[in-house]
């Protein structure tokens, strides 16, 4: 079983920059593609970015496409999202999740299999 500790969450400014990280504690970590979702308050939880095990693909939700930039470091079992160009909007508890399915860059929650505690962004206006 994976487990993943999200973390880099905090209050930034619109226009601001933020960089969230998710260590995994599994040595197989290589093996899973990642996605990074986020929920904001009263809302359902929805899909940000995702990466394959090799960092070869990407894929991004519109609204956030160009402004955020997943990627991840193999050796130390990390995915990061790097948040930039922050906007009011973006306001929600950050989760990274793993899809075992390792060449696969999936926008539904379906696919995952762990997800981590999650990590809150604010972004005040």
């Amino acid at each position: 079983q994976v487990q993943l500790v999200e973390s880099g969450g905090g209050l930034a400014q619109a226009g601001g920059s933020l960089r969230l990280s998710c260590a995994a504690s599994e040595r197989t970590f290589a093996t899973y593609s990642m996605g990074w979702f986020r929920q904001a308050p009263g809302k359902e939880r929805e899909f940000a970015a995702a990466i394959t095990w090799n960092g070869g693909s990407t894929l991004y939700a519109d609204s956030v496409k160009g402004r955020f930039t997943i990627s991840r470091d193999n050796v130390k079992n990390t995915v990061y999202l790097q948040m930039n160009s922050l906007k009011p909007e973006d306001t929600a508890v950050y989760y990274c999740e793993a899809n075992s399915w390792r060449y696969s860059v999936s926008s539904v929650e379906g696919s995952y299999t762990y997800w981590g505690q999650g990590t809150r962004v604010t972004v005040s206006s």
